[in-house]
């Protein structure tokens, strides 16, 4: 028994995305809605075993109020991953998670989707993991190049006496330019009650928010927990119980300066400035979440150009309040 199970069914995930969901950006989901589980950057552990910190760039930066809290690990060398497991034990995380599922190439060289081709690396690197003593997860694909591949690859993991497993319904292949194949969900839950019944399923891929989620609970009946990743960059505020609350209001020609993802991008620059002396980010980073925040208002394409020229947040500070004048 871990923190996994005692979490509400179904438990809802923020996604780790590289160079996103930072210590800096999951403080920002927390105060517009917080999911149930937090997770961090995913860690490459060789780089982290031979290079120390600097190779990692913060990525296991957390703070004491994100709880639970899993650092996600990857790797080709299982005695690299067991390394960075006891660490990310040392640092107080509470769980681990392998990613056998990203398709970046820099990844796959070594680990990532390149796992599903390398079942037995994969099963080293679990046992690895595990000797953290922490609960050892995986999030993955349907496979590595055809759709078919998925019965043997996610057999092949719930033999491992996981915690949890999260799919990606999509093959390394597809990446995202197809839609998630919701339509395995049925024989996937089927195989996981066959082999592993006690270890969590969740889900990841097209899933929009918390309402959509509940609702392909409803529909698939022995989901434990959804996985959000993109769907925060259209709607941070996906967390949320009812999408009616107050604090999120409609945005559809709403006066911008009311807005509430306006006070979420103040807080956002905030928090970038207090962390970056740590996270040794340059402030060119911090312009990919611009378009969470500025639109679908009048005006909203040109004040996010503008943003884009910016050098700093106090430029960008200036440029909002001149905005909301």
């Amino acid at each position: 028994m871990s923190f996994w199970h005692e979490l509400p069914r179904p438990f809802f995930v923020l996604a780790p995305m590289e160079a996103v969901t930072d210590v800096v950006f999951r403080h920002v989901v927390a105060r517009a809605s917080a999911p149930d589980i937090w997770f961090s950057e995913f860690t490459n552990a060789t780089g982290w075993v031979h290079a120390g910190q600097k190779a990692i760039g913060g990525r296991l930066i957390k703070t004491d109020d994100e709880q639970p809290i899993v650092a996600q690990i990857w790797g080709g060398e299982p005695g690299d991953m067991e390394q960075l497991a006891m660490y990310c034990r040392e640092l107080g995380y509470n769980g681990i998670d392998i990613n056998m599922g990203c398709p970046a190439k820099s990844a796959v060289k070594s680990g990532g989707s390149a796992l599903i081709r390398k079942p037995d690396v994969a099963i080293a690197a679990i046992q690895a993991a595990k000797t953290a003593e922490l609960p050892v997860s995986v999030k993955t694909r349907l496979g590595y190049t055809h759709v078919d591949e998925w019965r043997e690859w996610l057999t092949t993991l719930l033999e491992q006496d996981i915690v949890n497993l999260t799919i990606h319904l999509r093959t390394k292949k597809e990446m995202s330019k197809v839609p998630a194949h919701f339509e395995l969900i049925p024989d996937i839950i089927a195989l996981r009650d066959e082999i592993a019944p006690s270890t969590l399923l969740t889900i990841n891929g097209d899933i929009a928010n918390r309402e959509h989620g509940l609702q392909l609970a409803r529909q698939f009946p022995g989901l434990d927990g959804v996985m959000i990743g993109r769907g925060v960059f259209h709607d941070p505020f996906c967390f949320m119980w009812h999408q009616d609350e107050d604090k999120r209001v409609a945005r559809g020609g709403a006066e911008h300066p009311a807005d509430p993802h306006f006070s979420l991008l103040h807080y956002h620059l905030d928090l970038f400035d207090q962390w970056q002396p740590q996270l040794g980010r340059p402030y060119e980073t911090l312009k990919r979440f611009f378009k969470i925040y500025i639109r679908d208002f009048d005006g909203a394409k040109e004040l996010r150009d503008q943003l884009m020229h910016t050098k700093d947040t106090s430029e960008a500070r200036a440029l909002l309040s001149d905005s909301q004048r």
